[in-house]
């Protein structure tokens, strides 16, 4: 078996012809295609790849943003691919694996894939400068909407998916609560819930040393006992 692969493009040509290229390497295993961000965030979450191949100027979300929606454990390898010559420049100072520029050349390509084999061999994982979340990529009605983290009241997460809750909706997203907790400043309270504390109406204390936020909205969200002392610091509260 290759490495497992996923391609991430928003160009369907593109898709084909890089698949076509990376086809002759016996070492990759291409898994999955992806035709935008939510999609790729998708296919990491669930196949788990040895690397990407990832287009940085997609409509609605970049594949930088896109990298800043997956949990720092699973992030693979990544090859940027770009048109442009100032986003390949930038894929370099986010300290990637490596770059293509479009069209690829079969010899840049086979030196792209010595570097993979490389660093695979050797355990290497780059360190990728992950920009904190502006907005967050919600499912309603077969629309994918991107929701200004301000705007949520809070998240939870269960057997159905991970809800974000805004003032006018119940959204589902494919993101996890621990990426949302490592990259925006919404509180977790709860090992199932999240809240902006912009959010919170009031708070009640209970008998069991727990807590209850009543947000803006009028819903109820728990507050474990451990949560509930970082919570008190947060917002001066003795």
């Amino acid at each position: 078996m290759g490495y497992k692969t996923v391609i991430i493009d928003d160009e369907q040509y593109a898709r084909q012809e890089l698949k076509h290229y990376l086809e002759k390497f016996e070492c990759i295993d291409i898994i999955a295609e992806c035709r935008n961000a939510v999609e790729g965030v998708k296919a990491v979450n669930q196949h788990k790849p040895d690397v990407i191949f990832l287009d940085i100027q997609m409509p609605g979300l970049s594949g930088f943003d896109m990298l800043s929606m997956i949990e720092e454990s699973v992030i693979p390898l990544v090859v940027f691919v770009t048109a442009y010559d100032e986003y390949a420049l930038k894929a370099f100072e986010e300290n990637t694996l490596d770059y293509l520029l479009k069209p690829i050349e079969q010899s840049r390509l086979e030196q792209t894939i010595r570097r993979i084999e490389e660093n695979i061999e050797q355990e290497n994982r780059p360190s990728y400068d992950i920009k904190p979340l502006k907005k967050i990529p919600c499912s309603l009605n077969n629309v994918v909407k991107l929701i200004d983290v301000d705007d949520i009241e809070f998240i939870v997460s269960d057997l159905s998916g991970v809800h974000v809750v805004t003032n006018n909706n119940n959204l589902l997203s494919d993101l996890t609560l621990k990426v949302m907790e490592e990259r925006t400043d919404l509180f977790r309270c709860h090992r199932q819930y999240m809240v902006n504390l912009d959010s919170i109406k009031e708070i009640r204390l209970l008998d069991n040393g727990a807590a209850e936020i009543i947000t803006n909205k009028g819903e109820n969200v728990p507050v474990s006992r451990r949560s509930l002392r970082n919570l008190k610091q947060l917002i001066g509260m003795r």
